[in-house]
């Protein structure tokens, strides 16, 4: 059955940690009838926190998404004649920093968002971060204050700091009945009337009640203000406002309101407390009044692959299928699950689409629509829908997936590099092969996680966000794919590098009794060419001195030593080498030989060659109160920091700095403590720097000392 787009809401749930969006989003399965029982997240059994770890820890790890249908509009509680089924797609992401990834791609595929504020922390850190991202995305938001019953919760100062924290408009539409432990229910500012929800029930049914006294001049006060604003934004009700505020009605402001969010102008606000099943109804008939629908936002912009020129898709079935693929995740019943928006078109299970990365065709074989960990299959999806497919071959997160005939490429998502890798080796032998294939599942769900083998010490290094993000992987190795791992200390991926030319010659001998081998080389070694990766090796040889034939090998010589730099066997990124004579045997020399004396020679070289190690430097964000400014410059000049900026944001000073990574570990637990919690950064690789003589010398006898 085909829906009524209209009536179709894709929207996210995202916060900090700990403000509630897990215990909302169960409230909302709860309400619309999904689930008949409420999840608890701190009895460790709430739906979407179907993770064992998230269950354990009381976080949400992984994007969740979910179906549900809420009915609009009721009128005391119950549906009025006009009231219509609307369509919920749900995303509950996480609050942690190190898996920012989830929320990124959450917000690339919806049209709205319920964000979360704590009433008694208000604006986190994570806050700031989740609404850049929202920002960069243009997603249209609702705010909504949770944990009203708690102690020390303030409705109207958490509006305030996101005013001027997160440089928005943020409104109340609602005023809050009663704080603490007293909240019993709302003033609703449109419409003029309180609202108290009864205990007994889960909040299902409520009452509507006069205002109360006390409240009635800060009503007036705060619905004049809800009324400016919207005005302020509609011309024609400007001038209504100026001839008489009360003859602008209801609908007026509802509909001016769903336009200003829609254009980013008002964020409006409510409020509640989720764990007490206060409130969470009212937010869903916000979300139906002003979110948008896939029909309000505009055509998805791509580019044909074909013609290179732009390509618009409108959300319409009758348009060429286009869909982006925002996750992919690994089910134990249904195998390889890829989460997809469809932005136009519809795609009928059992059907085929292009893959436009890797331009090959795909059958979908199933669709599901996804409720936290389980499926129910459907036989088709249609334009702005959100849905899961199994029977790919090939796909990755960011793929656009297309009409055959009508091939089109989405922006796709940029993914921060990992910054942080570890170790790994399996405790049984019987555990390798396991380990790889359960490596390259967990890389394929998680653009921001990469695992590869050192050539050197042929470990298995794998990286991440950080070091909570490697600590769930570790645990998911063990649970999901049963592999018990040994794991070493977090490290650093040095370089080497030539820094000045020199000249040289090699000369390799050796007479073992019968045929020996001989090969020699005169060459220079200096920097590479700027801009030019591996190795720049160009042959000056006039006549026969060195055979033709020897030449690859020579070079062939070199590109291996590279891979073990001369001071403590780190990789060597690029250098230049001038082949300008040599001798050969005509009995003794053959290719090994000339590649032998290549590596020595590169070996031997590489004191005058002024060799040095290089380390990698980050770039670091800093965002703090004013009064941790100060110890927080004095730890990272401590840490060899070079401080490039400072300055102001959303009422909090930033600080941005290049630090080396090697010292930065810990770096959050520290910045935790000289904050009281309070400073978050961000940390991402900037560039290869010298490293400092003695610091040096440390890396080459640590190196020495695992190879001794």
């Amino acid at each position: 059955m085909a829906r009524d787009l209209r009536l179709t809401r894709n929207i996210g749930i995202a916060a900090h940690i700990d403000a509630g969006k897990t215990t909302t989003t169960e409230r909302i399965l709860f309400y619309t009838g999904v689930s008949h029982k409420i999840g608890e997240v701190h009895d460790g059994a709430s739906t979407m926190d179907w993770m064992e770890q998230e269950a354990e820890r009381g976080i949400t790890i992984t994007s969740a998404a979910t179906t549900c249908e809420w009915v609009f509009p009721k009128e005391n509680g119950e549906p009025t004649a006009e009231a219509q089924g609307y369509h919920f797609n749900i995303i509950d992401t996480p609050g942690h920093v190190d898996f920012t990834v989830e929320v990124n791609r959450s917000l690339r595929v919806l049209d709205g968002l319920v964000f979360l504020f704590s009433a008694v922390d208000g604006v986190e850190p994570q806050s700031e971060t989740n609404w850049r991202l929202a920002d960069n995305y243009k997603v249209p938001r609702i705010g909504f204050v949770n944990k009203m019953d708690r102690q020390g919760s303030n409705f109207l100062g958490v509006c305030q700091q996101v005013k001027d924290m997160l440089k928005s408009n943020a409104v109340p539409i609602v005023l809050n009945i009663g704080e603490e432990g007293d909240f019993k229910g709302v003033v609703d500012l449109v419409k003029n009337r309180a609202i108290v929800w009864h205990d007994e029930n889960f909040g299902a049914t409520f009452d509507v009640v006069d205002i109360p006294e006390d409240m009635k001049e800060e009503v007036r006060q705060y619905r004049a203000l809800l009324i400016e604003e919207v005005a302020g934004y509609d011309e024609n009700l400007l001038e209504k406002f100026m001839e008489d505020e009360d003859s602008i009605t209801e609908e007026e402001v509802h509909a001016a309101l769903r336009a200003a969010v829609m254009d980013m102008a008002i964020i409006p606000m409510v409020c509640g407390s989720s764990f007490k099943n206060k409130g969470v109804q009212f937010l869903l008939d916000a979300v139906c009044r002003y979110l948008p629908s896939p029909m309000d936002r505009e055509s998805v912009i791509g580019t044909n692959p074909d013609t290179d020129k732009e390509e618009r898709r409108k959300p319409d079935v009758k348009e060429p299928f286009a869909a982006l693929a925002f996750k992919i995740a690994t089910d134990p019943f249904v195998g390889r699950l890829a989460f997809f928006r469809a932005y136009s078109g519809r795609l009928d299970a059992g059907s085929y689409i292009l893959n436009n990365r890797s331009g090959k065709k795909e059958r979908i074989s199933r669709i599901y629509q996804m409720h936290a960990n389980k499926q129910n299959a459907i036989d088709f999806i249609e334009a702005g829908d959100i849905g899961a497919a199994v029977g790919f071959k090939d796909i990755k997160t960011g793929d656009t997936m297309s009409d055959e005939k009508h091939p089109i490429v989405l922006e796709s998502m940029d993914f921060p590099d990992p910054v942080i890798g570890i170790a790994v080796e399996p405790k049984t032998k019987a555990d390798v092969d396991k380990m790889g294939m359960a490596l390259a599942k967990l890389a394929e769900e998680d653009p921001t996680f990469t695992a590869r083998t050192d050539e050197s010490s042929g470990q298995t290094i794998i990286s991440g966000m950080g070091e909570l993000h490697l600590d769930i992987i570790v645990d998911r190795l063990k649970r999901e794919f049963k592999v018990e791992v040994n794991q070493g200390q977090p490290q650093v991926e040095y370089k080497e590098a030539i820094t000045q030319a020199a000249d040289h010659r090699e000369v390799y001998k050796k007479q073992s009794g019968g045929r020996g081998k001989f090969a020699d080389i005169v060459f220079t070694v200096e920097p590479a060419d700027e801009g030019v990766v591996g190795l720049q090796f160009i042959s000056t040889i006039k006549g026969g001195n060195v055979p033709k034939e020897f030449i690859p090998s020579i070079e062939k010589g070199f590109k291996m030593a590279m891979v073990n730099g001369p001071l403590a066997g780190y990789e060597v990124d690029s250098m230049k080498v001038t082949l300008k004579d040599g001798s050969y045997h005509d009995v003794d020399s053959d290719q090994l030989s000339f590649e032998l004396a290549a590596k020595l020679g590169f070996k031997n070289s590489a004191k005058a060659a002024k060799a040095v190690i290089m380390e990698p430097i980050m770039k670091l964000e800093v965002i703090t109160p004013e009064e941790n400014m100060g110890d927080i410059v004095g730890d990272l000049n401590r840490r060899r920091g070079q401080v490039s900026d400072m300055g102001d944001r959303a009422g909090a000073k930033t600080v941005k700095a290049t630090v080396p990574l090697s010292e930065m570990f810990g770096y959050v637990t520290t910045l935790r403590t000289l904050s009281s919690g309070r400073a978050t950064s961000t940390m991402e690789f900037s560039h290869y720097a010298e490293t400092p003589s003695n610091i040096s010398e440390e890396v080459i006898k640590a190196a020495k000392g695992t190879d001794a």
